[in-house]
């Protein structure tokens, strides 16, 4: 299960140069449940359901980013790619299913930005995707019942409150405002 508002999120950073990804690691550390694996054995190895993000190295020994990054996407569970590389994209990268795409050297503020980012697409989604489901279900009764059985249905009401709290949840959230200064890059 995925890390709640009062649980610690988790990053996986994937880095075969010891003293970028200390660097790295740093950084995080005050903030972020941090873990470290050096290729892509030991990245797989780490990965579960527990990581929100992974921040992975283009270029590694034995098995490329590109190459953990297909097993990654195979193993189903939900979260978040950031890949890094020394080296400019091509076309390839159109393919690929990773979140964002950061150039090294990285900066710190350019790290903490990227993995805050990454986390807020997550909460976005999550919000946005309750609220969907529910209003769903408010359209599928609204069209099977009469107006007078869903103004006596508790279990209705209890429903259109919950989507009352969800659109009040992205209000707050000031979602267009967060939308372009935190999801989307720059």
């Amino acid at each position: 299960m995925k890390a709640t508002d009062s649980d610690t999120r988790t990053v996986l950073v994937v880095e075969d140069e010891d003293r970028v990804a200390e660097v790295f690691a740093t950084i995080l550390s005050d903030t972020y449940t941090v873990r470290l694996a050096s290729d892509g054995a030991e990245a797989l190895e780490k990965i579960d359901e527990t990581v929100d993000v992974v921040l992975l190295d283009r270029q590694l020994p034995q098995m490329s980013g590109d190459e953990i990054l297909e097993r990654i996407e195979a193993t189903g569970y939900d979260y978040r790619v950031a890949m890094i590389s020394g080296v400019d994209p091509d076309f390839d990268v159109l393919d690929m299913g990773f979140d964002d795409y950061l150039r090294k050297p990285v900066r710190k503020n350019e790290l903490l930005e990227t993995v805050q980012r990454l986390l807020a697409l997550d909460e976005y989604e999550e919000i946005y995707q309750k609220l969907s489901e529910k209003r769903i279900k408010r359209n599928i009764i609204e069209l099977e019942k009469r107006p007078a059985a869903l103004e006596q249905s508790h279990e209705f009401q209890t429903l259109l409150d919950e989507i009352s709290e969800l659109e009040a949840q992205l209000n707050d959230m000031e979602v267009e405002q967060q939308f372009n200064e935190r999801v989307l890059p720059v």
